[in-house]
C-alpha cells in the first residue's frame, strides 16, 4: 500500500471532525489546508481507492429527527452472504452491515419512523433465502463514541 503524504494525513484529521456544513465543503477544506478544491477531491478519491477512506458523512441525532434505531443480527447461509447483503442494502434505513464470525455472521443498523416499518423491514429480511435466524437488539440506553485517528 502506498504511504499517505502529510497534505492526506493532514485532510484525514480535518475529515474526521470538521466537514464544514455549507454548499462547498472541500472547497472549504482545500482553504484550510492552502490548496485548492480540485486538488482536495482527486486526494479523496485516491484515499477511497486505496482503502484509506470508506465514507464521507455525517452523523445525526436520529432520535431527536423522529426515527428509532435497533441492530439486527442474521444467521446466513455463507452462499446467500451477498445476496442478503445488497438485499440489506436496499432499503434506506439500513446505514450499514457488515459480516462476522459466528453463528450470526451478518449484522446490520436500521432506522425507521414507525415501529411498523421496522416491523415490515424485519420481517421481509427474515423471509429472504438463506436468512434462518434473527435477532433484534434494541438499545436501551445510548451511548454515543467519537473515535478519532489522529494522524502525524
Amino acid at each position: 500500500m502506498t504511504e499517505l503524504t502529510t497534505f492526506d494525513k493532514a485532510l484525514l484529521n480535518l475529515l474526521q471532525g470538521n466537514l464544514p456544513v455549507c454548499s462547498r465543503p472541500f472547497a472549504e477544506l482545500a482553504a484550510q489546508l492552502g490548496t485548492d478544491e480540485a486538488t482536495v477531491l482527486t486526494r479523496l478519491r485516491w484515499l477511497k481507492q486505496a482503502g484509506y477512506l470508506r465514507r464521507i458523512g455525517t452523523f445525526f441525532n436520529s432520535a431527536r429527527l423522529g426515527y428509532a434505531g435497533t441492530l439486527v443480527a442474521l444467521q446466513v447461509d455463507e452462499d446467500h452472504m451477498q445476496s442478503v447483503a445488497e438485499a440489506v442494502n436496499q432499503y434506506v434505513g439500513a446505514t450499514h452491515n457488515y459480516e462476522r464470525e459466528g453463528e450470526y455472521n451478518l449484522w446490520f443498523t436500521l432506522l425507521t419512523q414507525t415501529p411498523e416499518q421496522e416491523r415490515t423491514i424485519l420481517r421481509e429480511v427474515r423471509a429472504l433465502p438463506g436468512v434462518h435466524g434473527m435477532m433484534n437488539l434494541k438499545s436501551r440506553k445510548k451511548y454515543k463514541i467519537n473515535v478519532q485517528f489522529k494522524l502525524r
